[in-house]
């Protein structure tokens, strides 16, 4: 098998390359190697390949810039998944592209599943579900995985710059009235593996598994309790943590208030269910301390 994989570099791109190279030949690009907002030649590198997978970890993240630079998180968002797909359909391989919590409006009052009306409040959110509809509308076959509030050891994310405020200051104030599910990117790496392991376990693709599934870590914090957990398991409870209101900390993008996945139809599948956010933090805090002793 050879897999196509697209923002090697990043938090969750890094733990693809290495878990997937165990099963599989894997050409791994960043944007330095391959950028691909550049359609014509992301459409001819593919067509070289020739990949029986493509998996997609690369998108535009930056979710308050995206609000006065809509065109370019379309490019990346949107319109590149649109050709990994269209390549995918000619191709006949499968595409792999990851999608986030972001695509709800937060409105709701319990978990979103797949079927849940999507409508995002920000520009970000518009441009990441406008690259899922273009993927559905391929023709080709496809997983969309959905997660959310997606941390590691690796990049910039919401745990590293909690630790490094935490050596800064005596308080933080951290928005307590988001709602969502923290998720420890590796383990958003490993399912995907295992996915794949199902999705192939009898040397064929299994063409009923298709479509879009919800992957993120079990329980439901705030960005407040679980910068708290953060402090608490990091062993820095002399850091106080102020829970404020998102009016208090304004900013460009819209967030949703409430953006919960129901991850039900993962386990109904493939058997899979990620741990509890707490769980999954211990977990990556425990490997960031094994590293730090290397």
């Amino acid at each position: 098998m050879k897999i196509v994989l697209f923002g090697h570099a990043g938090q969750l791109g890094a733990r693809l390359q290495t878990v997937l190279a165990a099963r599989a030949e894997v050409r791994g690009f960043d944007r330095a190697q391959l950028d691909i907002a550049d359609l014509p030649r992301l459409r001819a590198m593919l067509a070289a390949e020739r990949p029986d997978v493509i998996v997609n970890a690369a998108a535009y993240t930056a979710v308050d810039q995206a609000e006065s630079d809509p065109a370019g998180a379309a490019r990346i968002n949107a319109e590149a998944p649109r050709a990994m797909a269209e390549a995918a359909a000619d191709l006949g391989a499968l595409l792999v592209h990851y999608s986030t919590d972001y695509v709800f409006d937060g409105a709701a009052s319990e978990p979103y599943t797949e079927d849940s009306v999507a409508a995002p409040v920000s520009v970000y959110g518009q441009t990441k579900l406008a690259g899922e509809q273009a993927i559905r509308a391929s023709g080709a076959a496809h997983l969309i995985l959905r997660t959310a509030w997606l941390y590691s050891n690796h990049g910039k994310n919401f745990l590293k710059t909690m630790l490094r405020l935490a050596g800064e200051r005596d308080e933080l104030r951290v928005v307590a009235d988001q709602i969502g599910c923290p998720t420890y990117s590796d383990l958003v790496a490993d399912a995907t593996d295992d996915i794949l392991t199902r999705m192939y376990e009898c040397g064929a693709l299994r063409a009923d598994c298709v479509g879009t599934y919800h992957v993120a870590c079990g329980g439901i914090v705030s960005w407040h309790g679980f910068a708290q957990k953060i402090m608490e398991l990091a062993g820095k409870t002399q850091v106080r943590v102020m829970p404020i209101t998102t009016a208090e900390y304004p900013m460009p993008a819209r967030r949703p208030a409430y953006s919960v996945l129901d991850c039900g139809k993962l386990a109904r599948v493939f058997g899979i269910r990620l741990p509890s956010w707490e769980d999954a933090l211990q977990q990556c805090l425990n490997e960031r301390e094994r590293v730090e002793q290397r």
